[in-house]
């Protein structure tokens, strides 16, 4: 009997550690989405003419062209610094805690939180951010959020440069 637990343990541990394991095409675009990048426009989906919008519970999206980011390797780590734009922008640097997440027949996802200086959760109980990875290759990466724009499903692209 005591040989029949153990074999359901171990089956049930490495059923656990398996579900729990990250796809190849997961691990190659995180590998690909390491390093700095700038992000040097963000279009719109489903809006028409020129909207004012704050982004990622931050700031005005203008704000965010220029911005620079960094993903870590070794410690899904890294950051988000925004430069003072005249009045309209202040200057921010903000730690984030990032992944690729990865569900069978679903699109691959950038997801981040945003963090403190302790590595601790600042928007707790929220998800975080999510983005839809379109496009991404050694220079360039193209990710999309959905949003709900007076009343109507749109979405803001954000188009990234190696740097």
């Amino acid at each position: 009997m005591k040989k029949l637990n153990l074999i359901i343990s171990s089956l049930l541990l490495l059923f656990v550690f398996a579900s729990c394991s990250t796809s190849k095409e997961a691990r190659t675009l995180k590998k690909s989405v390491v390093g700095n990048w700038q992000l040097k426009s963000i279009t719109t989906e489903g809006i028409t003419g020129k909207i004012k919008a704050q982004v990622l519970d931050e700031a005005d999206f203008n704000c965010f062209i220029g911005s620079t980011w960094r993903f870590d390797k070794y410690n899904n780590l890294g950051y988000y610094e925004i430069s003072k734009n005249g009045g309209e922008c202040v200057a921010v640097k903000r730690n984030i805690r990032w992944s690729i997440f990865d569900e069978n027949g679903s699109p691959k996802i950038l997801q981040y939180k945003r963090v403190d200086a302790k590595y601790k959760d600042i928007d707790e109980g929220k998800a975080g951010f999510r983005f839809n990875i379109l496009q991404l290759t050694v220079n360039s990466m193209q990710v999309k959020s959905d949003i709900n724009f007076e009343g109507k499903p749109a979405s803001f692209i954000y188009n990234f440069v190696r740097i």
